[in-house]
């Protein structure tokens, strides 16, 4: 363990802790919002604990305060979230090889920790990477979600400072980098149009399920073979 973090430097350090203190605000926003929609405290701080996935908590959390049903939120939270099995096969050797480290480091798998334990240089490397940015990231989200339920708790009407608005910004912020090129846009205005038009007479949460329809507009080329 010792040789493990040896392997870290000070730019990795700072590159973490960086991107942790934003993580805190989110997280943040994410528990002020949950309890002044009219969710008990407990429901945002468990999911940040249990769940650990920002975009779909935001997601499964705007469903139910918008009056969808669960079934919807689960849904489409699990939906969003299938973007990370590709993730776990791609560092599995970096996690480490006991059942626990394995276990743990699952529950770690983020964009972000990903990101910094495929940009190191060697394995070794990486796997500090990984454990550092999971650990730091977990400890700042939950932080700054139990922040957010005690100043959502204070603020009570969530629209008189206009954050109902937030889970949508939210949610379009952390879609945004990753629409680039006309493979990703296309089918993402596709599924953007189909839920508008749908919004108006279906319960919340259902034309969120039903933009995956717009995924027949991902060229045939960038598709993955069956």
């Amino acid at each position: 363990m010792r040789s493990l973090w040896r392997t870290i430097d000070r730019k990795l350090v700072r590159d973490v802790l960086a991107i942790a203190a934003a993580v805190a605000v989110i997280g943040m926003s994410f528990g002020a919002i949950a309890v002044s929609s009219g969710l008990p405290w407990w429901v945002p701080v468990a999911l940040s604990a249990l769940v650990f996935a920002g975009g779909a908590q935001f997601l499964a959390v705007g469903v139910v305060a918008a009056g969808g049903g669960p079934i919807a939120a689960v849904l489409g939270a699990l939906l969003l979230n299938a973007r990370l099995l590709p993730y776990g096969l791609a560092i599995t050797g970096m996690i480490g090889r006991g059942r626990l480290a394995k276990l743990i480091g699952s529950h770690l798998i983020t964009d972000e920790t990903v990101a910094f334990a495929v940009a190191q240089p060697d394995r070794e490397r990486g796997r500090a990477a990984f454990w550092l940015c999971g650990a730091a990231l977990f400890t700042a989200w939950n932080v700054g979600t139990v922040a957010g339920v005690l100043a959502g708790q204070a603020i009570g009407d969530p629209e008189a400072f206009g954050l109902d608005a937030a889970f949508p910004a939210a949610l379009l912020a952390l879609v945004l980098p990753s629409l680039r090129g006309a493979a990703v846009l296309r089918p993402a205005l596709l599924g953007a149009a189909i839920a508008l038009a749908a919004s108006p007479f279906l319960p919340p949460g259902v034309p969120l399920l039903l933009a995956l329809a717009g995924l027949v507009a991902v060229p045939r080329k960038e598709r993955v073979p069956s």
